[in-house]
């Protein structure tokens, strides 16, 4: 798989609302030239660097930034409402991203559905696939019988994995569930610690590999499903740590130490990506 790190990597380096500002927040184009820095070609950008604040003229000033960086961008939102979605359509057309990653806000799955098929003859035509995250709201069943009933090319499932327990579901029934309409992957590991007086346990963040995602489970179900080629994003869950600056450091070491263990364990495919340079070592999952 490709990988490629998000505006959800670097949480804290941006900025979380309730919480102290950084100092010098993350930007857009900071945010592309610090995946080059790291060595990797891809970034999605999502709901916490909102893309459709940006003017026409920013748009195409981050997408030659982009290509100077020889980075390609994915765009994400939040919501299924017709008019944001063809106003994500219309980004991701400029920045050229082949994905719109959106999350499903309201419980009402029959109006999502609703909304969704508004949009799906537009997505078609620009041949641009439209991918749903898991993010609790429902369960996973809930969102296969949507894909199920949506049964379109252009409509994927963005594979969080570790968002469902919010809907009191495991990484694996998760991966077991939404792998057969995996568009996009968010990487994302996890730890399970008992509170310091027994009574009841925290979900915190991992660094990748430094947590209980069963990445070999994962690796076996994209391969038998023939999904490789969806693009794998990492995405942290990063603790407060003292301050806002502090935790951003923190942000950006476990995002290396993230990305050193995909690669150790060929979570990444050896492609040139057009430019005579690869992001990525080791076979493909």
């Amino acid at each position: 798989m490709r990988l490629g790190l998000s505006s959800f990597t670097f949480t804290w380096a941006i900025g979380i609302p309730g919480y102290e500002r950084p100092a010098d927040p993350l930007t857009h184009e900071g945010l592309v030239k610090l995946t080059r820095s790291c060595g990797l070609d891809l970034v999605q950008i999502a709901d916490n660097l909102p893309l459709h604040r940006l003017h026409e003229e920013e748009l195409l000033g981050l997408k030659q930034i982009a290509d100077e960086q020889r980075v390609s961008i994915e765009v994400g939102t939040r919501g299924t409402e017709p008019e944001l979605l063809i106003a994500y359509l219309e980004i991701a057309q400029t920045l050229h991203s082949p994905i719109v990653r959106t999350i499903i806000t309201t419980p009402d799955l029959a109006e999502a559905e609703r909304q969704i098929r508004q949009v799906l003859p537009a997505f078609e035509e620009a041949d641009i696939t439209l991918a749903i995250e898991n993010h609790g709201l429902h369960t996973t069943r809930q969102l296969v019988q949507l894909f199920e009933s949506l049964n379109h090319s252009h409509v994927g499932c963005c594979l969080d994995t570790v968002n469902s327990f919010g809907a009191l579901e495991s990484p694996d029934v998760v991966i077991q569930r939404l792998v057969p309409y995996l568009a996009n992957l968010h990487i994302k590991d996890f730890e399970i610690k008992r509170v310091d007086h027994q009574l009841g346990f925290t979900i915190l963040g991992a660094p990748a590999g430094a947590g209980r995602l069963d990445y070999e489970l994962l690796r076996e179900s994209i391969a038998a499903n023939g999904k490789s080629d969806a693009s794998a994003i990492l995405e942290l869950w990063t603790p407060f740590t003292e301050t806002v600056e502090r935790t951003a450091e923190l942000e950006r070491s476990w995002m290396e130490q993230s990305v050193a263990y995909l690669k150790s364990i060929h979570f990444i495919e050896e492609k040139d990506n057009g430019h005579g340079i690869s992001n990525v070592e080791g076979e493909s999952v």
